[in-house]
């Protein structure tokens, strides 16, 4: 495992959480809205999700715990400078996913685009 990936790892989900909000939320959205694009894509509840808001979970502890949407390999791009189809690394993969959603949701894009529905 690569620094990075092992960085991404061991990042822990309450942490950047605040920072998913505030992107979403100066853009407009909400943190409904927000959380509907986390369950969507975790498979997590809103309790679910919440207990991981409040945890010291990293982000591989949340993504093992996670059931990832069967159309998440949909979401496709360039995120952070790394395009998302190459990335080799699971958890990383996953990471990706969810800051592209999120990038996704604070650009205004339309929810049934976000969630990847046919």
């Amino acid at each position: 495992m690569s620094q990075h990936d092992e960085r991404i790892a061991k990042m822990v989900f309450r942490t950047v959480y605040p920072h998913y909000v505030t992107k979403v939320v100066s853009k407009g959205r909400t943190k409904d809205e927000l959380h509907e694009v986390i369950r969507w894509l975790t498979g997590f509840s809103e309790s679910e999700l919440e207990h991981y808001v409040q945890s010291d979970a990293t982000f591989e502890q949340f993504f093992d715990a996670a059931t990832l949407n069967p159309n998440a390999n949909l979401i496709t791009g360039t995120i952070c400078g790394y395009r998302i189809e190459e990335i080799e690394n699971p958890l990383t993969k996953k990471t990706r996913y969810l800051d592209k959603l999120v990038d996704e949701l604070a650009k205004g894009r339309k929810m049934e685009k976000i969630l990847r529905t046919p």
